[in-house]
């Protein structure tokens, strides 16, 4: 949603169960909106949308600045270790089109760990939820956002050492979304850093889709 000096991106969060959702989140409201802590199951169990605070000045469209707000619905995890697939499919069903029916969704993130191989069955659960809740559109409103990145470091691989080693289904699916990726790293980085880096890539594919937005009835 937008006016001539104000917008609105709407975000949705799919992955798996402590992937880091409701954490990545929290770092892109600059919030704590969303319950997020280690456990050996499922945390989050019900859709919840977090609304960041204005950015002001945050960027420049048709030569005016543009103040922005970030809105971000987190969902349980899929698969999930207390709900069926089903539930889960249709509690972000009503979510998506309670929330964002008439404003549109700008971008789905899968929220992925770094440090967990990407692999053929354990893709299949968020990757095909997105696929039937976006429909066919998905690929041009799908972005991939890793987790723990800095593991990444750690292991001694740079960003492209890791894209160029990453499972086939990993690099089938980066190829299905046009190569829309953001690497999210906890060490080394204030809440802010991290937030800002991440908001600017996410600005960079929304632009490249136009602005356009995915509507549900």
């Amino acid at each position: 949603m937008m006016n001539s000096n104000k917008m609105t991106i709407n975000l949705a969060l799919f992955g798996m169960t402590q992937s880091g959702k409701s954490s990545a989140g929290n770092i892109i409201l600059g919030s704590t909106d969303f319950h997020s802590s280690f456990a050996p199951c499922s945390v989050t169990k019900d859709c919840s949308l977090g609304r960041s605070c204005h950015f002001h000045s945050f960027m420049r469209r048709g030569g005016q600045e543009v103040t922005l707000q970030v809105q971000v619905l987190d969902t349980p995890g899929y698969p999930h270790s207390r709900l069926s697939k089903k539930h889960v499919r249709e509690e972000v069903r009503e979510a998506l089109a309670h929330h964002f029916g008439q404003e549109g969704l700008h971008l789905a993130l899968l929220v992925q760990r770094a440090d967990v191989p990407l692999c053929g069955q354990e893709e299949s659960s968020p990757v095909q939820m997105i696929q039937e809740l976006l429909g066919h559109a998905w690929m041009n409103y799908t972005a991939i956002l890793f987790t723990h990145a800095e593991k990444i470091e750690e292991a001694g691989f740079s960003e492209d050492e890791y894209l160029r080693e990453a499972s086939d289904t990993l690099l089938t699916l980066l190829n299905s979304i046009q190569g829309r990726y953001i690497f999210q790293y906890r060490k080394g980085n204030s809440l802010s850093e991290q937030r800002l880096k991440i908001l600017e890539r996410i600005i960079e594919f929304v632009k490249e889709n136009c602005y356009q937005v995915l509507t549900f009835k």
